[in-house]
């Protein structure tokens, strides 16, 4: 970055004209792909699955509280954890305040989690987050949808993540899955793993503007630097 270009005023703007062609190009591309998206093929949810949450249990159609549509973060927080996942706990703070407008747009949002419900809400105290967190402990919820993995598997040293195989480290990883219900039916439209919550990350987002970038090039793995957001020093 200490050697990085400086120019005047007009080619600067010249090379800003430049780049929003690029942008909008991009953007253009984004809509379409987000437009494919939502024209992928459901399948129907046929197993039924409950969930203990702050105020008892809770079957996936009623995770909907009402609406049509239903967003789950599968949240890394396996049941002998005392504290969530640093990572998914970066991803909760981006979100947590978008739980209303998204209930503005007939879009319920929560969180999964395998640890008991009363692990995810001292923690939710303690990050001081309000959204819907509910435990998935003793189903096969994490498992159906890929982002848990038996001790078999991690024995085995294979495991099917991404709609793919992969050699998992640890026992939990992070995902989005997306639901609907439709005439009393609920229906699985979409998940993405691994790079493809990326997106969902708002603070990533702000990062990949400024000239350092996310600034991770180096690090033991991308995320070293990253804290829980009351462990950062200073």
């Amino acid at each position: 970055m200490d050697q990085h270009p400086v120019v005047s005023g007009e080619e600067w703007a010249r090379a800003r004209a430049a780049l929003l062609a690029k942008e909008k190009e991009f953007t253009r591309l984004r809509d379409e792909l987000a437009r494919q998206r939502r024209d992928l093929p459901w399948e129907e949810v046929t197993k039924e699955y409950f969930f203990e949450g702050p105020e008892g249990t809770r079957s996936l159609t009623q995770l909907f509280d009402g609406r049509s549509q239903l967003i789950v973060y599968h949240f890394m927080f396996a049941p002998d954890w005392d504290e969530g996942c640093p990572s998914c706990s970066f991803w909760a703070d981006t979100f947590n305040g978008s739980i209303e407008h998204l209930r503005a747009r007939d879009v319920t949002m929560v969180a999964i989690s395998r640890a008991p419900q009363p692990k995810l809400a001292r923690y939710a105290k303690r990050m001081g987050w309000t959204f819907p967190w509910f435990s998935s402990g003793g189903t096969d919820f994490n498992d159906d949808f890929a982002v848990s993995f038996t001790p078999e598997s991690l024995a085995g040293g294979t495991a099917a993540y991404n709609y793919g195989t992969i050699k998992p480290d640890r026992e939990d990883l992070p995902g989005i899955s997306v639901f609907c219900s439709r005439g009393g039916q609920v229906f699985h439209t979409y998940s993405a793993y691994s790079r493809g919550i990326d997106m969902m990350n708002g603070t990533y987002q702000y990062l990949d503007l400024v000239p350092k970038g996310r600034d991770e090039a180096g690090l033991e793995h991308p995320a070293a630097w990253l804290r829980r957001h009351d462990e950062y020093e200073g």
